[in-house]
């Protein structure tokens, strides 16, 4: 696939498996979209209702702006409309100043919650983009990762996906009405559901979207595009998975029938579906092990001692673990094997058993 980007990703939103990949753990500054964390952190900060006084220095930022006014009182939620929607730098720093506490301070929360996510190769030093520090860059691996975990909050996928926003001017006798700049949410490709550019001298262009075809989301970034081919890249990777991959059930809700251990065998279960975008041909790619608990001598006698998750069922992919889910034990008898039967493999046993797709 010819991609002009100099790194670029396009990541499964439910899974996080990788489709395709560019450079993608290489550092480089990243712009705008740096707003994404900016975002996340003011939502979860639980103060969307809050009133912010926006100060001088705000006002003052360089770049983009949504033209905040010095001493404007402004609701938080609005801000993060206008952060997101038309990238305003204004916008970055009253939400910082706010949040944080002073710009320094909701800086090192970015750095926090980077580290929180697994973003091992980002570092933040402002909450807007702008050159103005060397320190500051991400890749778009943990672009992706940060989208990922933003789109689990349901209030960031409704701004991330708002086309067309209205806040009060306190200057106007109309609202400010801010039009997403992001041309693939606005008509470019049906199938997206948000996303955020950036832009910068040293950062090229940058660009974070996502999309959802027949139950399947998607994230694609792209870093350093060096002109406008940045839609056509996003729109080419998002059909390029939608063309060839679907979810299948690698495990399926119910009694886990491969286990033949005597203790757990009709005993044991998981609560749901866990299901993974592969090819047909990759399926002989798929190994399930199952991991249970050394059954203890009193759980014969008393199934109440016995814990409601007893081990863990481990999806791999290509070698690569990919997922666990937890294995819970039905404390009903059903089609049980003989006290005697059992006993007599309970001593000196390390379960393990392995199933393939």
């Amino acid at each position: 696939m010819e991609i002009q980007s100099n790194a670029a990703i396009i990541m499964d939103e439910k899974t996080g498996r990788v489709f395709f990949e560019k450079n993608a753990h290489k550092k480089t500054r990243i712009a705008s979209i740096t707003k994404i964390m900016t975002a996340i952190i003011a939502i979860e900060s639980g103060q969307l209702d809050e009133t912010v006084t926006v100060s001088k220095r705000a006002t003052k930022t360089e770049g983009s702006s949504i033209f905040l006014q010095p001493l404007e009182k402004i609701k938080l939620e609005d801000l993060v409309y206008g952060l997101m929607l038309r990238s305003g730098n204004d916008a970055a720093v009253a939400i910082a100043e706010h949040v944080g506490g002073s710009l320094e301070g909701f800086v090192f929360l970015m750095n926090e919650k980077a580290e929180q996510i697994g973003m091992k190769n980002t570092h933040f030093a402002n909450p807007h983009g702008l050159d103005d520090h060397k320190d500051h860059y991400s890749t778009a691996y943990d672009m992706a990762q940060l989208t990922k975990y933003a789109m689990k909050n349901e209030k960031f996928r409704e701004i991330f996906g708002t086309k067309v926003y209205y806040a009060p001017d306190p200057n106007g006798e109309w609202d400010r009405k801010w039009v997403n700049k992001n041309r693939l949410l606005t008509g470019l490709y049906k199938y997206s559901t948000g996303g955020k550019t950036g832009y910068t001298k040293l950062a090229k262009r940058t660009l974070v979207s996502t999309a959802e075809k027949n139950g399947m989301e998607l994230i694609v970034v792209t870093l350093n595009t060096p002109s406008q081919t940045d839609w056509n890249e996003h729109i080419a990777l998002f059909e390029y998975v939608y063309d060839q991959y679907e979810y299948h059930p690698l495990v399926e809700k119910g009694p886990i029938e491969v286990v033949k251990h005597p203790f757990y065998q009709n005993q044991v279960y998981v609560k749901r579906d866990f299901v993974y975008p592969i090819l047909p041909k990759e399926k002989k790619d798929v190994r399930i092990k199952h991991r249970l608990l050394k059954p203890k001598k009193d759980w014969e006698r008393d199934k109440d001692a016995i814990p409601e998750i007893v081990g863990k069922a481990e999806i791999y992919f290509q070698n690569q673990l990919v997922h666990t889910l937890p294995i819970y034990f039905e404390r009903e008898i059903r089609n049980h094997p003989s006290f005697f039967e059992r006993i007599k493999q309970l001593f000196g046993m390390i379960i393990g058993v392995n199933a393939y797709d």
